[in-house]
């Protein structure tokens, strides 16, 4: 008998000996469809699709690793993340069955064998399926028998616990998740009756969707789970998948301009389109949960387990129609479930709204007058169907940022910044050509294949539109493009790199169509000219600014998995050292000023306080001592607040109400979040011509010294 075969059997047996009380606990509701596990079984098609993504993956990924043993331990471990990432479905005896195959995985794929895949992921449906039925019946009861007066505590991150040790071991975990869940909305201000209702429903409605998995879902898993372990940006994409590629409802697409992904239950706001509806709404965030969706004025939808694309396919509709979302805030505390309603009108993001503007910043500085010119570039934009057809007056970012330096310097402004936060690329030509602007002729960028081949990106023309003083703001949000753009300024000299680190996100992506569906997979990387990969570690700012989203969160190392950051030799280029001595003292004359800036002082503190908040391991399932935890942050949060608006000279608030923008995730004016639309009233921005005009000051005095 072959591995394939025996493993077929044995995993049979293994899922037979759940036996018939598994389900018992929910026989009951006559209207639930039954699970019918026998069709869940892997086609010829994906078959075939899967030894095409191993070849490929095998011979045309950057990361060109060997899949071997080693290999498919690695899928083991992801597959499994996948399958239980908070270990609360599946018991040590089922993780014990599944061992037997942790180093085969390799041998099974190189054959085509997709059976191992397929059987532990209908365990996970069964074991899920029991979840959904006893929380049924646990609700069933009523919310109001459940005791919130034990000392019990729950472990808020699983993802690290060991596994629950037989089924009475994940029943005492599932009611204590359900115990959770109750309390979390209890504190959010929900009603009794309002939480037995939401939650009978979310479950009853996981339940269906449950025994709507159908053998694609099963395969695009496992294959991803191969996927993955090459890099975060490889990816297996089905059929039904390949026309929502990397879920962006952005520019042709009708939606709220936002990418999506899955983060456990949760759909999670990865970032928001430059002039997109979510973008000017001044509402969404990066790291936002979305828990429900409604149309215009329909019934909201909870959508707390859903998959990825059916949320997707709620979100979007019609141009003009509008869509609610109800949110839970990334600002929020991991124990608060407060949640908003955001409004939105769908539409396509028009190129002329994502186009780059400029404003100016007016200072007077111990009594001297300075203007400081701002270029605001919300993406590295181009009208490609303009360009191809010879259009004379095709759009660009560097048209636009070209044709905005010199309207700027007929205004008489003393330096430049060019605003690249929450800029999340676009145009590669774009970024090379936008470089050229400010460096001359030169490199711009290196790109370096799977082979170790090297290709150098520069901008043909000569001469630069603007040499002033220059400085350029990114934040955690900028990536790509706009990491190629800030690296190459950084390293000619050519001005100040001012923000937080950037993204990180150096690699270079291609789709091969399959058989069955598209692999997305990374074929190059990017590096600066200095031979630095932006990879990972993005471009580190010459003087930095606090943050408010934590970078465990959001960045390319936050990914599993991530290529990691490494050098190559640089590119000829002609670098001016005269910034770099002077860096120091910029970043001492920045902190004198920000120690005594109440916005930076309090980011500083709400930094503290949410790190404090992540720290905690444990929650108690007691109401009155969870009530004390969100009390206890509560009144850190007023504080703090009250200590900014005291040195504003602003009255100081008696309580945060859920009106306040502290409480709906908007916030006080942050480098990640949403700025107001008067510059000066940015502080980040306006700190950041302060830093300018340092600069300006002490070149001054260098000349005067000299002179």
């Amino acid at each position: 008998m072959t591995v394939s075969n025996l493993l077929r059997k044995s995993c049979l047996i293994a899922l037979l000996s759940l036996g018939a009380n598994a389900f018992a606990a929910d026989t009951a509701d006559s209207a639930m469809p039954i699970l019918d596990l026998e069709s869940l079984q892997p086609t010829r098609e994906q078959m075939i699709a899967s030894l095409n993504t191993v070849e490929l993956l095998r011979r045309h990924h950057y990361n060109r690793i060997r899949l071997d043993d080693a290999l498919s331990s690695e899928v083991f471990d992801t597959y499994l993340r996948q399958l239980d990432p908070q270990r609360s479905l599946f018991t040590a005896a089922d993780i014990d069955t599944f061992e037997e195959y942790r180093h085969k995985l390799d041998d099974l794929l190189l054959a085509g064998d997709l059976s191992v895949g397929f059987a532990m992921h209908t365990r996970q449906i069964q074991r899920a399926d029991q979840r959904m039925a006893y929380a049924r019946q646990l609700l069933r009861e009523g919310v109001g028998k459940l005791d919130f007066d034990s000392d019990q505590d729950i472990l808020i991150d699983r993802e690290e616990a060991d596994w629950p040790a037989d089924e009475k071991a994940l029943h005492t975990l599932w009611r204590q998740q359900i115990k959770d869940e109750v309390l979390r909305l209890k504190l959010a201000g929900r009603e009794t009756d309002a939480i037995q209702d939401l939650l009978e429903k979310r479950y009853a409605n996981q339940q269906k969707r449950l025994y709507q998995t159908r053998s694609e879902d099963i395969f695009q898993n496992y294959i991803n789970a191969l996927a993955q372990v090459y890099d975060p940006h490889t990816q297996y994409l089905s059929p039904d998948n390949a026309e929502n590629f990397d879920i962006n409802m952005s520019l042709s697409l009708e939606g709220i301009g936002a990418v999506l992904q899955s983060d456990n239950d949760y759909t999670k706001i990865v970032r928001l389109v430059p002039a997109g509806p979510a973008e000017k709404s001044k509402q969404l965030s990066p790291a936002d949960r979305i828990i429900g969706v409604a149309q215009d004025k329909g019934e909201m939808v909870d959508v707390v387990g859903w998959r990825l694309d059916e949320v997707v396919k709620l979100i979007r509709g019609p141009k003009g129609s509008s869509v609610r979302l109800e949110v839970i805030p990334a600002s929020n505390p991991p124990s608060d479930m407060t949640s908003r309603e955001v409004a939105l009108v769908r539409e396509a993001v028009k190129l002329e709204d994502q186009a780059a503007k400029s404003s100016v910043l007016e200072f007077n500085e111990q009594g001297n007058d300075y203007r400081i010119g701002v270029i605001e570039v919300p993406g590295f934009y181009i009208d490609f169907k303009a360009y191809r057809r010879g259009d004379a007056d095709y759009r660009s970012t560097t048209r636009d940022v070209r044709r905005l330096l010199g309207d700027l310097q007929k205004q008489n402004i003393d330096g430049i910044v060019l605003d690249l936060r929450n800029n999340g690329g676009g145009s590669l030509q774009e970024a090379t050509e936008l470089t050229g602007l400010f460096i001359g002729q030169g490199p711009s960028v290196l790109v370096r294949d799977s082979k170790g081949d090297v290709q150098v990106l520069d901008d043909p023309n000569a001469g630069v539109a603007y040499n002033g003083p220059l400085a350029v703001i990114v934040n955690r949000l900028s990536a790509s493009a706009s990491e190629i753009f800030a690296g190459a300024i950084q390293d000619y000299g050519r001005g100040l790199v001012i923000g937080e680190p950037t993204f990180g996100k150096g690699t270079v992506q291609s789709i091969q169509p399959l058989n069955h569906g598209e692999l997305k997979f990374t074929l190059a990387k990017f590096y600066r000219v200095s031979g630095q990969s932006t990879q990972n570690r993005g471009v580190v700012p010459d003087i930095a600014y606090p943050s408010l989203l934590e970078t465990a969160e959001i960045g390319e190392s936050a990914l599993p998995r991530a290529l990691p950051w490494d050098t190559i030799p640089p590119a000829r280029y002609q670098a001016d050292n005269g910034l770099q001595p002077l860096i120091p003292q910029l970043t001492d004359r920045h902190k004198a000023r920000a120690a005594k800036d109440p916005e930076f002082v309090y980011t500083l503190a709400r930094i503290d306080l949410n790190r404090s908040m992540q720290e905690r391991e444990y929650l108690p399932l007691n109401e009155a001592k969870r009530r004390a935890v969100q009390k206890e942050f509560e009144d850190k949060l007023l504080a703090m607040e009250n200590t900014r608006r005291q040195a504003l000279g602003e009255e100081p608030l008696a309580a945060l109400d859920k009106e306040d923008p502290l409480m709906d995730g908007s916030g006080i004016p942050s480098p990640l979040e949403e700025k107001d639309s008067d510059d000066k009233d940015d502080p980040f921005l306006a700190e950041t011509g302060h830093i300018l005009i340092d600069l300006l000051e002490i070149k001054r005095q260098q000349v005067a010294s000299a002179g």
